[in-house]
């Protein structure tokens, strides 16, 4: 096994830790005592690791966990009510947090590697958006999701942007409508998470979906990747038109010669990655 030591680079504020291991990056939110919320460090940590790792080609894929008993907590509210008392009773720093925040799910979104978030607790609110704008997501027996701020008079708009990507549209109204949690086993059934294991796993499992996307060429999982993406916002002709020329370029490159040629000669394929 190949481990290399937390990025010395990475911001010392940040409330998370970073490793990898046999080319996946491992991101930890390490603010256990603030429940992993998505405080103004905690977003600049974690931006600042996925603008690192998107220039890593050493990195095939992702995944996020956490220490304590809540993977996060969603936004912090202390943090967010101290600034009531702006002279614009805080919509400036609403507005930069809230973008702050799109930002950083937006770049896992279009982060060339796969990114698999590893839950073992409670994912509320930005929280329950950070698991569902990861691409894949592994889940303890024990964790559970909801996105309650209509129980503090604050819905969750920006939460609900990533959750209506993952889940039909009734299942997302429930949650957001009601606030009530949901269990795992609930979360992989409507499609939040993709599975769910024994308490204590979820890392464990979340390595090994990595290793298996490890294994496949980083150049074909990077182009089907953002080829997922771009074709689920577009009009059914168009995106049929779009997948067609990534199809054909694809099936024109290197690894696709390689995999093919491997296939039909029953052997391992060799990727050069390209």
């Amino acid at each position: 096994m190949n481990v290399r030591p937390t990025d010395p680079r990475a911001p010392p504020a940040a409330a998370i830790t970073r490793a990898t291991i046999d080319h996946i990056a491992i991101i930890t939110l390490d603010d256990a005592r603030g429940r992993n919320c998505l405080s103004e460090a905690m977003l600049a940590g974690l931006t600042e690791a996925f603008a690192r790792i998107a220039a890593d080609k050493d990195v095939r894929a992702v995944v996020i966990e956490a220490n304590g008993p809540a993977f996060c907590a969603g936004h912090d509210l202390k943090e967010m009510t101290a600034h009531r008392a702006d002279a614009d009773r805080g919509h400036a720093y609403a507005q930069a947090l809230m973008r702050a925040c799109s930002t950083l799910m937006t770049d896992i979104v279009r982060l060339p590697q796969p990114v698999i978030a590893a839950v073992e607790g409670v994912a509320t609110a930005a929280g329950c958006q950070l698991v569902a704008s990861c691409d894949l997501a592994v889940a303890s027996a024990s964790a559970t999701f909801a996105t309650p701020g209509v129980h503090i008079g604050l819905f969750c708009s920006t939460p609900m942007v990533a959750l209506t990507r993952n889940v039909a549209p009734k299942h997302a109204m429930e949650m957001l409508l009601t606030g009530e949690a949901i269990t795992a086993e609930d979360a992989r059934r409507i499609g939040l998470v993709n599975r769910v294991v024994a308490l204590g796993t979820a890392r464990a499992q979340a390595l090994a979906l990595a290793r298996a996307i490890a294994a496949q060429s980083t150049a074909v999982v990077r182009l089907g990747k953002e080829a997922f993406y771009r074709q689920r916002e577009m009009p059914l002709t168009q995106a049929y038109a779009y997948a067609g020329d990534v199809m054909v370029a694809n099936m024109l490159a290197p690894d696709a010669e390689e995999g093919i040629g491997a296939f039909i000669e029953k052997r391992a394929p060799n990727w050069q990655d390209c």
